[in-house]
């Protein structure tokens, strides 16, 4: 760096180039996704410590999932949401660096959580005599307390090389969030060693995951295959087909997003990707857990009952 060269102190998120009638109404609809999103994953949290029916390893890590969605979204959505309004879009250097940080640290933990709930659905449905044994507390402990670790972890390294980076040119981020892509774009220096980490660590974070979930569920339908009681083949359809539906929601768009080859995808169908990324996965995770699961219907039903007969 030159000395006449000045480091830049913050950023403007570009956002949605729209009308301020439209950004007004986005403001409203976003709002109303994200007040769900709270609503629908506190419901969540809120049924699984109240009813001891629903304290299961499985659950155990439903309740990981809905921390992580509440907290992902906070992340994201409320800096949105205040850019929708404000004319001055800005966004200091260290508050990006820690919102990008936290982005990906939920992110990266979401998918080893998702991993660690088709793992608990496999030794549940394939081997269900050894089920205590294998997924007992301290287990199911040890695999929450490792997925927070290595997302966070994995994240710390992208913050790191991101800050070895100059930014002293352009500071005009075309995103709603300081997203590592975008942010990388303004660097004033070869970002090359930062998009290897990146892709490597898609497949160590997208694709491995993915993979390992798919063979579980191979393996799960064999065996719920085999089962000869219709009542139970049914239960275990609902409780592996509702967690199928959030595998499919938050890896299918992650990969598009992070993997695919950018020529195809245009910088604002980018920023939608990321949306539904954030903000429509988190928000419809407790509805898909709500709606496919007969052990959630049923404790909400129980609580609902509870507080009438009070």
């Amino acid at each position: 760096m030159t000395e006449n060269q000045t480091w830049v102190t913050e950023f403007i998120l570009l956002g949605f180039p729209l009308s301020p009638k439209l950004q007004g109404f986005l403001f409203g609809l976003f709002s109303l996704f994200y007040a769900f999103t709270l609503l629908g994953n506190s419901i969540i949290l809120g049924l699984i410590w109240l009813d001891s029916r629903l304290h299961t390893p499985m659950y155990f890590f439903l309740s990981h999932l809905a921390i992580v969605d509440i907290a992902y979204a906070s992340n994201n959505v409320p800096k949105m949401l205040a850019n929708l309004l404000n004319k001055e879009k800005t966004i200091s250097f260290v508050p990006c660096i820690m919102q990008m940080f936290l982005y990906m640290a939920f992110a990266h933990t979401e998918c080893l959580i998702l991993v660690m709930m088709s793992y608990d659905r496999y030794v549940a449905i394939c081997h269900p005599l050894h089920y205590s044994v294998i997924m007992s507390w301290r287990v199911c402990t040890i695999q929450a307390v490792t997925s927070w670790a290595c997302g966070s972890l994995l994240a710390l390294v992208h913050v790191v090389l991101i800050l070895r980076l100059p930014f002293c040119g352009p500071h005009e981020i075309n995103h709603f969030s300081c997203e590592i892509l975008s942010v990388l774009k303004l660097a004033s220096a070869d970002t090359w060693l930062n998009q290897v980490v990146i892709f490597v660590a898609c497949v160590f974070i997208l694709l491995g995951p993915l993979c390992l979930v798919l063979v579980s569920y191979m393996h799960i339908l064999f065996a719920i295959l085999r089962i000869r009681s219709g009542e139970g083949r049914r239960k275990a359809f609902s409780t592996c087909s509702s967690h199928l539906c959030v595998v499919g929601l938050f890896f299918g768009s992650a990969i598009v997003m992070y993997m695919a080859p950018k020529s195809h995808h245009p910088e604002e169908q980018q920023k939608i990707l990321s949306l539904f990324y954030s903000l429509f996965n988190p928000m419809l995770n407790p509805l898909i857990y709500s709606l496919r699961n007969a052990e959630v219907k049923g404790a909400l039903r129980r609580a609902l009952w509870k507080e009438r007969s009070m």
